[in-house]
């Protein structure tokens, strides 16, 4: 009898046994929910995906450098010039440019002085009188321009005898321009033309 008690006991303690370590076992062999309703499975995936696109422009405006004009200095000289000097500034292109031009009512005075210092009185006056302003205020005051050497009434005679060689006379005809006139209008024509290069271009 304590044989079939000692059985009874022996199979009791292997029954909690296994029952106690079956579960540990499933458990350390994995967990399927589907087969075992004690068994809760968690399953947890995250994806993240970023994309970055990033365009920048930068447009930086200044403005253009500027073209001076040059600096013609004809002030300490003993010459009868005039400086002229101009500049232009686009966008694209700079243009600076100068000159000097001839100042003939100043040379004018110049050579008058110094025909008079050499004691050549009617050619410093013959000089002056290429002035129609002179030759008009000449004749006003009775002391009509010398004429091929003449002076007095036989210059005036001869003055109207030849009204073509009076200064700046109108005789129908176009005149000849001057070599510093076709300079100053060549001057003129080139910057002229520039300007309006300029002008296209913007």
């Amino acid at each position: 009898m304590q044989k079939i008690l000692a059985y009874v006991l022996w199979g009791v303690a292997i029954v909690l046994v296994i029952i106690t370590i079956a579960p540990l076992m499933a458990n350390a062999e994995g967990c399927d929910s589907t087969t075992n309703s004690n068994c809760i499975e968690t399953n947890s995936n995250t994806s993240s995906t970023v994309d970055s696109n990033l365009t920048s422009t930068t447009t930086v405006k200044s403005p253009p450098p500027s073209a001076i004009s040059p600096s013609i200095n004809s002030a300490n000289s003993d010459l009868c010039t005039v400086g002229v000097s101009g500049a232009v500034q686009t966008q694209i292109l700079g243009i600076s440019a100068g000159a000097t031009t001839r100042d003939m009512n100043c040379e004018r005075l110049k050579n008058a002085k110094v025909l008079y210092d050499m004691g050549m009185k009617v050619a410093a006056v013959s000089v002056m009188c290429q002035d129609i302003r002179i030759f008009k205020s000449m004749m006003s005051a009775g002391t009509p321009c010398p004429y091929d050497g003449l002076v007095g009434n036989a210059a005036k005679e001869g003055w109207k005898n030849n009204p073509h060689l009076i200064p700046d006379a109108k005789t129908g005809k176009k005149e000849e321009w001057d070599d510093d006139t076709k300079s100053t209008a060549t001057g003129a024509s080139a910057i002229g033309g520039l300007l309006l290069a300029l002008l296209l271009l913007i």
